[in-house]
């Protein structure tokens, strides 16, 4: 049996292997074909002159049965089992024919083929039938000319033609001229190159639906073009589909992007503008949120639906194109005018949205002679639809979204789409009003608990701020104080309750008093930010809200100009609070602009391991006109950027052009453990207005929030506080400093009263006099050493305040404060704290790096 594959054979004859018998009268065989011996495997001499039967495996009655149908009918068809010349029994399909030559002799010429390649090309054939005949999709078949040859009847109907018009035509007699052309240039390509085009998408010959075309190049088995094949599907329902699908995927996509842009948004303003444009150009070709003024502002909305009347206001807009006719149209803050009856006017009534789809229901449903209309139809405008926004039940305002011309006019879907929209976003304004009322609210709060009145002390001018946190972030709790000390001394402080909110702020309330408590008590930085740590418990809400905060404290002490000295004392300790900036004049117009370094102790609120150490002192003389700026984290804080980046920003803003903003290597020299420290010489006026240096740092604060210049800021709110730090006026302040000795006492009254007549306060010269005598007769009794005295006329500037006080200090080594006694007939000590108690308008003590001061005041005329 031959082994040949099928696929080398060249025409239908030799897939078959069609093999050829010549019989005589009596079965013996006469001719034998190569072909024959290819199936059957004997040779023309094994079988020439044999009987047939001697091959073929069959019994009498079969034998008699070919006979007896040769005989009668001259053929003869049916199966044969041949014995095969390798042993096996090859089964094949024989067809015979009775002949006869001139004499009449007869002949029997037989042919055979192997059934199991016959039934191969028997199934073939019948499934290509069948598909013609079954498939619903169009099959057509063309010559190499480009003309249907065969096409089945599905074919037939989607080309709504009969077989008559397709049978030898090309497509060109049948589809329209460009579609055609198109078609046939295909058919080309692929008769030329053999490559297949599938699943073609066009639309269908009468315009109504889509197909999917597929073309594939035919050639037989010696590789000679026969034509081409053309697939047909209709899939017009099946693109439906997948556009209805399409057109779901992009409303969900929509909501998701409403949902992003909306969602860490809680401003009213930032919110309608942000929807504006998230729906332009992708649902509308102009968008516009106009709201309600209460939603703005956190007011209440009452009533569920709009009454009539109510002015609504365009809070955002986006339009595809820009130009005067679109502000026409469209102008933010603009107040929006409809009538009851008018597209506008039956959404707010009904609460359910309006669509206007042409030109035509738009007239109808806006008011006459409007000029918004007039501007709508001027952009090609032809679709318009008014959605409610909604929340809780509330009518907050309107969506007005529009299609010019390019765009399909809105359909019901579209309607849902904006519904589902309006719903989402009114939930968010609704959020945002809300916010913005318990935010004013808490600000309000805060406002008050801040100073409301800062005083004006001798020697020192005072710039400052408070900017709230950007609308994303809840209230926070900074705050700044300016506290007047006795002897002409100020406190300076600021901090920074960690968190946000009601709470924050209540606390920063209690922490303010607490340390203006105590500064009344006249305690040194560190002393009094440990106090006010160890009532941390009591300032807060309760164990599961501990207090947490940072605080700077400094106190400043200006130097007399009648003194000599051109520098002040400051004192400072913090509590985990970012350092304060130091501002010196250098050379002629330059300016130092430095961090001071203060060793920072833990937070307030937060025991340490050793608390006699918490808040490390530094003290520092500073020369007349360096400007103390104190801040909170707010205004040095930037995402992704390290404080000490913000610190040296702000260090260059307030240095300016050509300054130095280093470390000094001159100048102020900072001493953390309270040591006398020099000074270098350095300019007395300060540097540029503290007015427009603050206005300078909150701008570029606000520059940082918008995203200009620089890193977005963190929103945090920011205290702000600027001193001029200047020396007392010799017509305020005046010192002496006296040896022991028997006429001590007797030059600390004359020296005193001198300078109560000079400053024509006589009216007080007895009274401060007798006092002072006093506490220099005490200090020399008990110290036995120098002894300090100054005065200081401390003048009100506030016109709602006191006229102003006269203050006195004693000074001495000895560190034991004196005590204030009963004084009995029999014992005479104690009397002069006494008197000093009940003759001053208040008197304290206070200590310093070395012994105490007594001090005392008296009102002034």
């Amino acid at each position: 049996m031959s082994t040949e594959p099928a696929d080398e054979a060249t025409s239908l004859l030799d897939t078959l292997r069609v093999g050829v018998v010549m019989l005589d009268g009596h079965g013996t065989v006469l001719v034998w074909s190569p072909t024959t011996q290819e199936i059957l495997g004997w040779s023309a001499e094994d079988t020439i002159g044999r009987s047939i039967e001697d091959f073929v495996e069959s019994d009498e009655a079969e034998r008699r049965a070919r006979r007896n149908s040769l005989g009668r009918g001259g053929s003869w068809q049916g199966i044969l089992h041949i014995r095969h010349r390798a042993g096996n029994v090859v089964e094949v399909e024989g067809r015979g024919s009775l002949l006869r030559d001139t004499e009449q002799h007869p002949f029997v010429l037989a042919s055979i083929m192997e059934t199991s390649r016959l039934r191969a090309v028997e199934h073939d054939l019948a499934v290509l039938d069948a598909l013609f005949a079954s498939s619903p999709l169009g099959i057509g078949v063309f010559d190499t000319e480009r003309r249907f040859v065969r096409f089945n009847d599905a074919l037939v109907r989607l080309n709504n033609a009969t077989r008559a018009e397709l049978i030898g035509h090309t497509v060109a007699d049948l589809l329209p001229a460009a579609m055609a052309e198109e078609v046939l240039q295909i058919q080309s390509r692929v008769l030329e190159t053999g490559r297949s085009v599938v699943d073609l998408v066009t639309t269908a010959p009468d315009g109504k639906g889509a197909r999917s075309l597929s073309y594939a190049r035919i050639t037989d088995r010696s590789g000679t073009v026969r034509g081409v094949s053309c697939t047909v599907m209709d899939i017009t329902e099946r693109l439906e589909a997948l556009n209805k699908a399409e057109a779901a995927r992009q409303r969900l996509a929509l909501l998701d992007e409403v949902g992003v842009a909306l969602g860490n948004l809680l401003d009213v303003h930032a919110i309608a503008q942000a929807l504006a444009e998230v729906l332009v150009p992708r649902f509308a070709g102009y968008a516009g949120i106009m709201l309600r003024d209460e939603v703005a502002v956190g007011g209440e909305l009452p009533e569920p639906v709009i009454p009539f009347g109510t002015p609504l206001r365009l809070f955002g807009f986006a339009a595809r194109e820009s130009g005067e006719r679109v502000e026409r149209l469209l102008r933010l803050g603009s107040e929006i005018r409809y009538e009851r009856e008018s597209l506008l006017g039956r959404a707010l009534d009904t609460g359910m949205p309006q669509l206007a789809g042409t030109p035509e229901e738009i007239l109808r449903a806006t008011r006459s002679g409007d000029p918004r209309v007039e501007a709508t139809f001027e952009l090609g405008v032809h679709s318009l639809m008014a959605v409610p926004l909604r929340a809780r039940g509330t009518v907050l305002g309107l969506l007005l979204v529009s299609r010019a011309q390019g765009d399909e006019p809105y359909g019901d879907d579209d309607r849902a789409l904006a519904t589902e929209v309006a719903d989402r976003s009114g939930t968010f304004l609704d959020n945002a009003r809300l916010y913005a009322r318990e935010r004013e609210g808490a600000l309000m709060l805060q406002r008050s608990l801040l100073p409301q009145r800062i005083p004006e002390p001798p020697g020192v001018d005072l710039a400052y701020r408070y900017v709230p946190g950007s609308s994303g972030t809840e209230v926070g709790g900074d705050w700044f104080d300016v506290i007047p000390l006795p002897g002409g001394r100020v406190a300076f402080v600021v901090g920074d309750v960690m968190g946000h909110g009601l709470h924050a702020a209540v606390t920063m309330g209690r922490l303010r008093t607490a340390v203006r408590t105590l500064a009344g008590l006249d305690l040194p930085p560190d002393e009094l930010l440990a106090r006010v740590s160890t009532v941390g418990d009591d300032l807060s809400h309760g164990p599961d809200d501990p207090l947490m905060a940072t605080c700077l404290y400094a106190v400043y002490e200006p130097a007399p100009t009648s003194a000599g000295s051109r520098c002040g004392v400051l004192t400072m300790a913090s509590a985990g609070h970012v350092p304060p900036l130091l501002v010196t004049r250098e050379g002629e117009s330059g300016c130092r602009v430095r961090p001071v370094d203060v060793p920072s102790g833990v937070p307030l609120g937060v025991v340490g391991p050793e608390p006699d150490q918490e808040y490390p002192l530094t003290e520092a003389e500073v020369e007349e006109g360096s400007i103390l700026v104190l801040y909170t984290d707010g205004l040095v804080e930037s995402r992704g950027e390290d404080i000490t980046e913000g610190i040296d920003r702000v260090c260059a803003l307030l240095a300016g052009p050509g300054s130095r903003r280093s470390a000094p290597d001159d100048g102020c020299t900072w001493n953390g453990a309270g040591a006398h420290v020099s000074t270098g010489p350095v300019g007395a006026t300060g540097c540029g207005g503290l007015e427009n240096s603050c206005d300078l740092l909150i701008d570029s604060l606000r520059g940082q929030r918008s995203g200009t210049p620089g890193r977005p800021g963190t929103g945090d709110d920011v205290a702000l506080l600027m001193a001029r730090l200047g020396g007392l006026p010799g017509h305020t302040a005046a010192s002496w400093s006296f040896t022991p000795g028997s006429y001590a006492v007797r030059r600390a009254r004359e020296a005193v009263r001198k300078t109560l007549r000079e400053w024509r306060l006589s009216d007080l010269e007895d009274t401060c006099v007798l006092l002072v005598s006093e506490l220099v007769t005490n200090a020399l009794r008990y110290a036995h050493g120098p002894v300090g005295v100054r005065v200081v006329r401390d003048i009100g500037r506030d016109p709602a305040g006191p006229a102003g006080v006269l203050i006195v200090e004693v000074s001495d080594l000895l560190p034991e404060p004196p005590r204030e006694r009963v004084v009995t007939e029999e014992q005479e000590g104690g009397r002069g704290i006494q008197m000093v108690a009940s003759e001053a308008r208040r008197w304290g003590t206070r200590h310093g790096p070395e012994g105490k001061t007594v001090w005392f005041e008296l009102a002034l005329p």
